[in-house]
């Protein structure tokens, strides 16, 4: 509850008591009446308001917004912190934006509301080291009703000062905390923001780590530090004086680069990243939308099918499973209390492992599952693909999880639900694996230049499994599941599809995993439906433009 509300409501049972007091007349209320009858003024109870309930109406939001963003324009700190559901934390973020992000003056200016929220103009004047650097930037607010005394009030966020802020950030101006670069890709091309929006969360990850290593000198800023913990990178927001950049090489390839942006554009959600097997130099990354979360290198989902890459490895390994060898592909396998069944329901009999692995069936992979070890998938995933381990990329990285599970959560893991998450990092190295023979660990930024120890499995994938793999990719991008997104694809080149069922979706994330030569690409296209028809185009439109 907010101070001052909590205050209104003291006060007005404060005054009902005192009128209480004071109804005999000025006589002290222990003498009673002239004939001694009792007076029962004792029983008189105080008189507290009813509190309002229900959301604000159109005119309290109108108004309520109205006042808070005038008493902000004002500098009016602690009135416009009234009017908020947290006082505290608004009167420290609107001091800090004073204070720390040397924000002079602010005129804003309410849009028209849409519901109880309402969109707003920032045009403020930013005041450091003599410069007065004018900056305009639209941000909204929410207007919710104070359970406690009934009051509308803003509801108090981070994002109501800038859109971009979140807990536990502060808006600060000054000095930058590191200098600019000027990234390029392989061939000394220069990427931008600009060029190249989906990079931007990339390329200030870049800067934050190797922006003092590049060379170049600080300017002065306004930027979001973020908070200890963060996953995200700090990010400018105005440049009052440039600083000098220093040169950053990185492995990305300009042309690929546009080729990815534009393959996942198509899509309102959608992510891949495409890595050389031979090096694991990563020449490509891409998210839609391109200014939101990376999901490409920090995304966290069930692979879906996808994981039956992994699978095959492990059965191959173990004996369980081989080309060209008979494989039971049954509508239906219980396991750890579990029905499990195929998409469709659908069985292949007298079938082959080839078969099952192309049409991508799922009790032809959980059938396995009594004669594993808890685990021996973690360990597959972990000593031969380097799932799991502590990737060095050059930005933060999501580096995949196979947890050890037992029971029906073991089954689900086979085919890559339960507990394992990737992303289109981890499934393009994958396939980069299997293409090479060995794990090298994806980076976007030369470990020479900070001397940082890159990532090694624990053994190279057998021989005779590598071959097998091959052979299983291949027929599934010329015959099975992954045919018409790699048709017409030439040379050494292999596929696997996925879909994985989300609880409360109606569509599965569709996932892609495939490589031609030496280049590898994954993707997932969260809530679009069967991997080869959803993310299998985008991969594919990266394989054939390398």
């Amino acid at each position: 509850m907010r101070s001052g509300a909590r205050a209104a409501v003291i006060g007005a049972v404060f005054a009902a008591m005192v009128g209480v007091a004071g109804c005999g007349g000025g006589q002290d209320s222990s003498t009673g009446s002239k004939d001694g009858a009792d007076t029962g003024a004792g029983d008189d109870k105080p008189v507290v308001k009813k509190v309002k309930t229900g959301p604000p109406s159109a005119a309290e939001v109108k108004a309520t917004a109205r006042d808070f963003l005038a008493a902000w324009s004002a500098g009016q700190t602690a009135k416009a912190a009234g009017l908020t559901d947290d006082d505290k934390a608004a009167t420290a973020a609107l001091t800090a934006y004073r204070d720390k992000a040397h924000i002079g003056k602010a005129t804003l200016a309410a849009g028209q509301p849409t519901g109880s929220t309402v969109p707003f103009t920032v045009n403020a004047q930013i005041a450091y080291g003599g410069r007065q650097v004018p900056w305009t930037y639209e941000s909204s607010l929410t207007v919710t009703r104070d359970k406690t005394s009934g009051a509308a009030v803003v509801d108090w966020k981070p994002s109501v000062v800038h859109p971009k802020l979140q807990a536990g950030d502060a808006l600060k101006t000054g000095p930058a905390g590191t200098p600019p670069i000027k990234a390029v890709d392989r061939d000394g091309a220069e990427l931008s923001a600009a060029d190249h929006p989906t990079l931007k969360a990339i390329l200030d990850g870049l800067r934050e780590r190797y922006g003092k290593k590049a060379g170049g000198t600080p300017g002065v800023e306004t930027w979001i530090s973020r908070a200890k913990g963060s996953k995200s990178p700090d990010e400018t927001l105005k440049v009052l004086a440039k600083g000098k950049a220093g040169t950053l090489h990185t492995t990305i390839d300009a042309k690929l680069q546009a080729t990815a942006e534009q393959a996942v554009s198509k899509r309102p959600k959608a992510a891949v990243v495409a890595v050389k097997p031979s090096t694991g130099e990563v020449l490509a990354v891409a998210n839609s939308p391109a200014q939101g979360f990376n999901t490409a290198f920090q995304g966290s989902y069930a692979p879906g099918s996808t994981m039956k890459v992994i699978t095959s490895a492990l059965l191959i390994d173990k004996g369980l499973a081989g080309y060209g060898k008979p494989h039971p592909c049954p509508k239906y396998f219980s396991y750890g209390g579990w029905k499990f069944q195929n998409d469709d329901k659908f069985e292949i009999k007298g079938g082959r492992f080839e078969q099952s692995f192309a049409r991508s069936c799922n009790t032809a992979f959980i059938s396995q599952a009594p004669k594993l070890a808890d685990d021996d998938l973690t360990k597959e995933a972990r000593d031969v693909f380097g799932i799991g381990l502590n990737w060095q990329t050059g930005i933060s990285s999501f580096d995949g999880a196979v947890p050890v599970q037992s029971a029906a959560s073991k089954g689900a893991s086979l085919i890559g639900q339960g507990g394992v998450r990737m992303n289109p990092l981890n499934m393009a190295s994958v396939s980069a694996t299997v293409a090479s023979g060995s794990f090298h660990q994806p980076y976007l930024v030369s470990p020479s230049l900070d001397n940082r120890t890159l990532a090694k499995a624990a053994r190279a994938m057998k021989p005779s499994t590598r071959q097998q793999l091959k052979s299983l990719m291949k027929l599934t991008a010329t015959a099975g599941t992954a045919a018409q997104a790699m048709s017409g694809m030439s040379g050494d080149f292999g596929a696997k599809t996925g879909s994985a069922e989300v609880d409360g979706q109606k569509q599965p994330n569709g996932w892609f995993t495939a490589y031609r030569g030496d280049l590898a690409a994954a993707a997932v296209v969260p809530q679009g439906g069967h991997g080869g028809d959803s993310a299998g185009p985008i991969v594919a439109s990266v394989l054939r433009a390398g």
